[in-house]
């Protein structure tokens, strides 16, 4: 994913420096504050931090809209994201370690990162083959391709969900229980479910997808299909985690990005079904 990535803005940086706009300045410098922040915080390896600045500037890139303002890119659903996980792997950190499932003090290492946000920035990325020209030259979304949007939306949306029912299923939620035989089950078995843990992924979702509605200047389609992506794959990665994950055949990074896929998918297809 990273070499993709890493090629993708590359070539958009090279472009938008040609032009009179402040897009390429603001993408780079952003994404570059992020990654070293969140190095900074111990929330993330240095690698992982790099990732996470290279993933998120395609975001940005691939999101831009003319007339340009950074705050209506993906910068804000990705920062979003990272504060959601941020704050709540920090959540009962005591708990989490006599449990064993406290995050490593170094922070997420560069797989987690592209397990996670790897997904919202390739589906995005492809929309670098959908521009055309404004009267002024510069590119503008095709009004087909906003699809894409919608789903790596829901791919970020996955992604908080995923870490926020996790982390604070495991503190708050009591005994879980298997989503696949609904046995109880100890915390921070994979597969295992609360409804406390449910209940606050769907909410970081739904924060994911509205914030993102507005930024990428969407509408109640828009939200409604990523926090519906965005549910569904949260749902999925507890069912890998209790099946395949548990057999040893995937892997957590596996079930992350399989996930992830997953929302983005299920997100066009709410929108198809919608017409």
């Amino acid at each position: 994913m990273l070499p993709a990535a890493a090629t993708d803005v590359a070539l958009k940086t090279e472009w938008w420096a040609a032009q009179a706009t402040p897009v390429a300045a603001w993408t780079l410098g952003v994404s570059l504050v992020l990654g070293l922040v969140t190095w900074q915080l111990r929330a993330a390896t240095p690698a992982a931090a790099m990732t996470g600045a290279v993933l998120a500037a395609s975001m940005m890139y691939s999101s831009v809209l003319v007339p340009y303002d950074p705050w209506h890119t993906a910068l804000v659903p990705v920062l979003l994201v990272s504060l959601l996980a941020f704050f709540s792997t920090r959540v009962g950190r005591t708990r989490k370690e006599r449990l064993g499932t406290a995050e490593k003090h170094g922070g997420r290492s560069a797989a987690q990162v592209a397990a996670n946000l790897g997904v919202a920035a390739l589906v995005s990325s492809e929309l670098l083959q959908s521009w055309v020209a404004d009267a002024h030259g510069f590119p503008r979304l095709a009004p087909e391709q906003a699809p894409l949007l919608v789903a790596g939306l829901a791919a970020l949306a996955e992604a908080a969900a995923d870490t926020v029912s996790s982390e604070l299923g495991q503190v708050f939620g009591g005994r879980p229980r298997m989503i696949t035989t609904l046995g109880l089950a100890e915390p921070g078995t994979d597969g295992a479910i609360s409804g406390t843990g449910t209940l606050a992924g769907v909410a970081a979702a739904a924060m994911v997808s509205g914030t993102g509605m507005w930024a990428l200047r969407g509408d109640s389609r828009m939200f409604a299909a990523a926090c519906a992506g965005g549910v569904f794959g949260l749902l999925f990665d507890s069912l890998l985690g209790a099946t395949l994950e548990r057999r040893g055949w995937l892997n957590n990074d596996a079930v992350n990005f399989l996930s992830t896929l997953t929302a983005a998918v299920f997100a066009l297809g709410v929108l198809a079904s919608a017409g």
